[in-house]
């Protein structure tokens, strides 16, 4: 059986709003489709040629329950012939979509096959789905059951307490993690006022640029805030933010790519998914992008950019010192702290950006990793094609 290559048509995203910002009151379905529907007319293909569509959501209750990526399809005025079907590897998900997407492509049990995902933050607050257990009675809304406990105790785990185990153990001082989130902002700033983002933003009403960036913030600023936790380094400043938006992908196997006339921008070179330890939580990204190299037989010099995740920013620079990446090659354009981070949204937004960078500054390879809940990480090594 010969394997397909997978490749990246083109991708869309709207603009990533902030918390209770423009898209606040925005049915995450009417954002999820609006990218899927503009990236339908962007390709030119016949929507009904689409085998699957994969989409990342977290907090699947509310407006985002009853698999949103459905719903958002048909919310996008698609025909209904069309599955779609939404997954949740937390943080990770709509890069998870990609890595889906991809394999079905080379497996050959597909040929166009749409990856993204959508959030809504404002309207649906990150882990309340969670809390609702209690509603019904359950003695622990928690994913801590009576064999987690067994193995791993019970302790705390959360996000926030793993970011400042992070800086603790790799010694990361508070004011290197502000200096970090002061140039994401400064990064993003500078690539919204050179309009990088324009082509790959399609606007929801008036809504077309990103409002997180904080153009007037300062280390004195940050220096000000009290830490999230009692004698901890994190604090807003270095977190990225709560946000709202959608993203969507077209991935394309060769013979659909000879067949609907395409030109792809990009070829899927590496995927990789890996668990390490859910206290620490958020160290996947280290070994998820040693295996990610190696199995593509590449270096880090092998790499022209990087896109890691700004969960937070222990973890970039824990990543980054752990496995000697140049600074200059990350998130060249700022990160989740400035640009916020639609969970279930984000991981497309990064392929997409990367790509689009790449082809601005004319290089070739671009590797994205990310964070998730539970300890995982995924990386995808990605070829610039045009």
């Amino acid at each position: 059986m010969t394997v397909s290559e997978a490749y990246v048509v083109d991708g869309v995203r709207t603009a990533v709003g902030k918390k209770n910002g423009a898209l606040a009151h925005t049915h995450p379905a009417d954002i999820g489709g609006r990218v899927l529907c503009e990236l339908i007319t962007r390709t030119g293909i016949d929507p009904v040629a689409v085998d699957d569509v994969i989409f990342g959501c977290l907090d699947g209750i509310g407006p985002q329950a009853s698999n949103v990526a459905r719903t958002s399809w048909l919310a996008g005025g698609l025909p209904e012939a069309v599955p779609a079907v939404t997954l949740d590897r937390q943080c990770g998900s709509s890069q998870q979509a990609l890595h889906f997407a991809a394999q079905g492509v080379m497996s050959g049990t597909a040929d166009l096959v749409v990856a993204g995902g959508t959030q809504n933050m404002s309207t649906i607050p990150i882990a309340v789905s969670a809390l609702l257990g209690e509603q019904f009675g359950h003695p622990d809304a928690t994913s801590r059951s009576e064999g987690w406990q067994v193995r791993f105790g019970d302790q705390e785990f959360s996000q926030f307490r793993a970011a400042d185990l992070i800086a603790e153990h790799w010694d990361i001082s508070r004011g290197e993690m502000e200096s970090f989130a002061l140039e994401s902002h400064r990064r993003a700033a500078a690539a919204i006022d050179e309009g990088y983002f324009v082509d790959q933003i399609v606007p929801i009403g008036d809504f077309a640029i990103d409002e997180g960036p904080r153009r007037n913030t300062s280390l004195e600023k940050m220096g000000a805030l009290q830490p999230l936790s009692e004698g901890g380094r994190i604090t807003a400043a270095v977190s990225s933010q709560i946000s709202d938006g959608a993203a969507a992908i077209l991935v394309a196997s060769e013979d659909a790519v000879a067949e609907h006339g395409l030109r792809p921008k990009a070829r899927v070179h590496q995927m990789t998914v890996r668990g390490d330890d859910p206290v620490m939580m958020l160290t996947a990204p280290i070994i998820a992008t040693r295996l990610a190299l190696d199995k593509a037989g590449m270096t880090i010099d092998d790499i022209d950019l990087f896109e890691a995740n700004e969960a937070f920013a222990s973890v970039v620079l824990a990543w980054q010192r752990e496995l000697g990446i140049p600074l200059e090659k990350v998130n060249v354009n700022g990160g989740a702290i400035a640009l916020g981070h639609p969970l279930g949204a984000t991981g497309a937004r990064l392929i997409i950006d990367l790509i689009e960078e790449l082809r601005r500054a004319d290089l070739r390879f671009g590797l994205v990793t990310m964070c998730q809940g539970g300890g995982q990480a995924n990386a995808t090594i990605i070829e610039r094609l045009q």
